[in-house]
């Protein structure tokens, strides 16, 4: 039997989200089955993994030469098929693929992700956890990031005459500027200032002058308060870095010409999320609010192509 499902994906560089779920952008490929219980996926007669080690930040994700993010994508699938008790191994899943791009490439690379993510259309067989899906992409459709995210929230955000969604992610921040709820594509960018780099910086920084090696999970202790595990010279230094990255990036969006103090500011992912203490304290920020729901751009993309088929 013929059955549909819609899955929107968002490809993040630190992140992979659907509607439901949220798991590390990594992979890792093996040609043997893995040990019991380990969660895995068989595609063309390979074994894959999800991994914490995530993919070296690709700004054209159809370019990856080893086809990681359309395995990434099936995962997202199967997750959500595995959700559906009603799928028999016989059914062929007809799947409607809603996915995003950051505003300043959109217009670029949107046709080319839409031709990638759905493939030759032809049905494909996967095994997830020792369960055989026959599936094919039917339909792929592009949307703009942030956009997606403010979309939901557009009963407020039409009633705003300007306000600026800024999605801060693993290896880039992107910004889009609305006008009563319209966007202005004269008004948004991807600024290579996400959290891995700031991750970096620290890192770098702290074994320079501390002979210290922290990780990324040490860096998100200090800035979540959790801050007895660590010397206090260290913990304001990694706090001064924080705020230093925040201010920063505020002040690339206003030489961007957009002011965070008088533009209203919709703060946007979990990184977003994670240095709320340090936007809260910015001196470049006015009015503002967050989405703090890390699936926010998939929620959107979902919403945005469900209008589109009802055509409005």
């Amino acid at each position: 039997m013929i059955k549909k499902l819609r899955v929107a994906v968002d490809h993040g560089n630190r992140n992979m989200k659907t509607c439901n779920f949220v798991f590390t952008t990594g992979l890792t490929e093996q040609d043997k089955k893995p040990a019991r219980g380990e969660k895995y996926l068989k595609y063309q007669g390979k074994y894959y993994t999800l991994s914490e080690k995530r993919i070296p930040y690709q700004r054209d994700k159809t370019q990856d030469s080893r086809n990681r993010f359309w395995i990434l994508t099936l995962f997202a699938i199967a997750m959500e098929l595995e959700q559906k008790a009603q799928i028999q191994p016989e059914d062929v899943i007809q799947v409607e693929l809603p996915i995003g791009l950051p505003p300043k490439h959109f217009a670029e690379l949107c046709e080319r992700y839409e031709r990638y993510f759905k493939g030759d259309g032809k049905v494909q067989e996967l095994c997830f956890n020792d369960k055989v899906y026959h599936l094919c992409i039917q339909n792929v459709m592009a949307f703009p990031q942030d956009y997606a995210a403010m979309m939901t929230r557009m009963m407020e955000i039409r009633e705003i005459p300007k306000v600026v969604g800024i999605d801060i992610g693993g290896f880039t921040s992107d910004y889009l500027l609305m006008r009563s709820g319209r966007p202005d594509m004269d008004y948004c960018d991807s600024l290579e200032k996400g959290v891995i780099t700031m991750y970096n910086d620290i890192i770098s920084s702290i074994n320079s002058e501390y002979d210290m090696l922290l990780e990324e999970a040490d860096i998100d202790s200090i800035i979540k308060g959790k801050t007895q595990y660590y010397e206090e010279a260290v913990v304001q230094a990694v706090e001064t870095m924080v705020q230093n990255f925040v201010t920063d990036l505020l002040n690339s969006i206003r030489e961007r010409g957009i002011d965070t103090k008088s533009t209203y500011t919709v703060f946007i992912g979990g990184g977003a999320v994670l240095l709320e203490r340090f936007l809260e304290q910015a001196d470049r920020l006015g009015k503002h609010t967050f989405i703090r729901d890390m699936k926010a751009n998939a929620d959107g993309y979902d919403l945005l192509y469900r209008m589109t088929q009802a055509g409005v």
